[in-house]
């Protein structure tokens, strides 16, 4: 029998202060939810859940990048909506001024109109913004190293000839001949920001000894651009393209709205021949000079470079080439249809791209929703509590200590047993 070394005690007080600390370990996981309270519960599940859970947050707030990417896009669609209103106002105003049925004062109050309604468009371009960043001016679009001119292209034309550009050999891609005739009167009319310009050719006999005409499709194009125009035959093809770049580059310089009217000696309209001449479209937009990408970057992602980028034209005046539009005559208010057909195209092309971006942005939203989901049920397998299964630990190892509480006092008392020596 020993009193000064309890062994019996000393081996219950350690069992106690483990039962308490497992004990006391349970507690922090019943109270808090979670498996990993410190580093010491899991290491290694520690790492893994903190890393998850920068995926989670990430994702989470990538939907939010892109639902206010999504309201980004609804404000400068929205704007756009009210620009093609008024471009739809201003065809009905060109349509009625291009009738004679009006008087020349009819069609100054006409112009006043429309002088306004060009105005309203470029205030919309110019203030229309969210979260303080101008949406329709221009400077969300894309990188532009350089002034670049607009370039439009008939590719409605064909010839049998090796004499691609002459005329009087034109055919149409169904290999029918265009018509145009010797004495036949060609006028052509474009604009320039908005400006109507026309200029008339009539068809002569080539030179003797000559395969060429004096007056020859790349001769008819100068006149628009005012200077050199290509007419391109592909080698070994029969078709003969009309490319058409602007003179100059920039909105101010771009070319607009061609189109032919050929007529006979007596007046009479080949409605065939100026159909196929006019059936031209831009195949390269012009573009003022810019030395940065303007482009909205949307951070669509947890990871760095998980990235949209989302690219606004242009929308004023200038850039729709309706700037300088005169319906004051009848012939310009004719040409006036053409251009804002052409404007309207912009617009509706540009509301088109915008309104695929929110469908995209959409299943991008659902798709970061999913994941996060996903991943947030992968790091709670990791670093949630099951509740019921610690419960039981926790109810275990209060037993546990109760009993070694219990265990300790009767082992406290067995050193008393010596008195009975001494009696």
């Amino acid at each position: 029998m020993r009193v000064n070394s309890n062994i019996a005690a000393l081996n219950t007080l350690n069992q106690l202060t483990q039962n308490e600390k497992s004990t006391n370990n349970s507690l922090a996981k019943l109270s808090s939810g979670l498996r990993i309270n410190s580093a010491s519960d899991d290491a290694a599940g520690l790492a893994i859940s903190e890393k998850m859970k920068g995926q989670i947050r990430g994702l989470d707030k990538a939907s939010s990048n892109s639902e206010d990417g999504i309201s980004m896009v609804q404000t400068a669609e929205g704007a756009l909506s009210e620009t093609e209103s008024i471009l739809q106002r201003m065809r009905e105003l060109a349509v009625q001024s291009s009738s004679d049925t009006i008087t020349d004062a009819d069609r100054d109050n006409i112009q006043d109109e429309l002088s306004q309604l060009v105005d309203e468009i470029d205030r919309i371009s110019q203030t229309t913004q969210f979260n303080t960043k101008n949406l329709l001016d221009g400077s969300m679009s894309g990188v532009v190293a350089s002034d670049s001119a607009n370039v439009l292209t008939n590719t409605a034309l064909a010839s049998a000839t090796t004499d691609a550009d002459l005329l009087t050999a034109l055919q149409d891609n169904n290999g029918d001949s265009l018509g145009i005739a010797v004495g036949d009167t060609i006028k052509v009319s474009w604009t320039v920001n908005g400006e109507s310009h026309s200029e008339s050719l009539t068809v002569t006999e080539a030179s003797a000894g000559s395969t060429d005409s004096a007056e020859d499709l790349a001769d008819l194009m100068a006149k628009v651009t005012s200077g050199a125009a290509a007419v391109e035959t592909t080698a070994g093809d029969t078709q003969g393209d009309i490319s058409v770049t602007a003179g100059g580059t920039g909105y101010a310089n771009a070319v607009g709205a061609i189109s032919f009217e050929v007529s006979n000696a007596d007046g009479e309209v080949n409605s065939e021949a100026s159909a196929a001449l006019s059936a031209f479209t831009e195949t390269t937009a012009a573009e003022e000079a810019k030395t940065e990408d303007g482009r909205a970057v949307l951070q669509i992602g947890a990871n760095s470079g998980q990235i949209m980028k989302v690219s606004i034209s242009d929308m004023g005046a200038n850039a729709l080439g309706i700037a300088n539009m005169d319906v004051s005559t009848q012939e310009g208010a004719s040409i006036a249809i053409s251009v804002i057909d052409e404007a309207t195209a912009k617009v509706s092309s540009q509301r088109s791209y915008l309104g695929a971006v929110q469908n995209r942005l959409d299943h991008t939203i659902n798709n970061l929703d999913t994941s996060s989901e996903n991943l947030s049920s992968a790091q709670s397998q990791i670093a949630d509590v099951d509740m019921a299964a610690e419960m039981m630990e926790y109810t275990k190892n209060n037993v546990l200590s109760q009993a070694a509480t219990a265990m300790l006092a009767q082992a406290n008392q067995k050193p008393q047993n010596v008195l009975s020596l001494l009696q």
